[in-house]
Formats: C-alpha cells, sequence, structure tokens
C-alpha cells in the first residue's frame, strides 16, 4: 500500500505529461489521464491481485520514463 500511495504522489506532483508516451516499442499512451486512472482504480480495489502486478510495472516504467526526461 505505500508503494502505491508513493506511486500516486509522484503522478500528482508530476503535472500532466504530453502524449504519446511509449513505455515500450508495443505500448503507446495517447490519454494520459485515462491511463493513470485505469491504472490506480483496479490497485486500489485489490492492490495484493496477481492480476494487477502488470499495472504496478507499467506505472513504475511511467515513472522512470518522466524522471529521465525530467
Amino acid at each position: 500500500m505505500q508503494e502505491l500511495q508513493e506511486l500516486e504522489d509522484f503522478f500528482a506532483n508530476a503535472g500532466k505529461q504530453q502524449v504519446p508516451i511509449f513505455l515500450n516499442q508495443a505500448t503507446e499512451i495517447s490519454d494520459y489521464d485515462h491511463f493513470l486512472q485505469s491504472h490506480f482504480q483496479p490497485l486500489k480495489a485489490n492492490l495484493t491481485s496477481k492480476v494487477n502486478q502488470p499495472l504496478i510495472y507499467r506505472l513504475k516504467t511511467l515513472k522512470l520514463i518522466i524522471e529521465s526526461n525530467a
């Protein structure tokens, strides 16, 4: 839960990012706000579900991309 809160805080302070953002060659973010909402909502509902683990991975990847472009 701590990790989720840290990610939420980071994205709240990072501000809206310009799109498109490519997480990898196959994953393009074209709607930044929708991406965040669609990842945080299921994680808040059930953080420990194995189905939701890729969501945390994608959020961490996006965080690294934003930090590297800062």
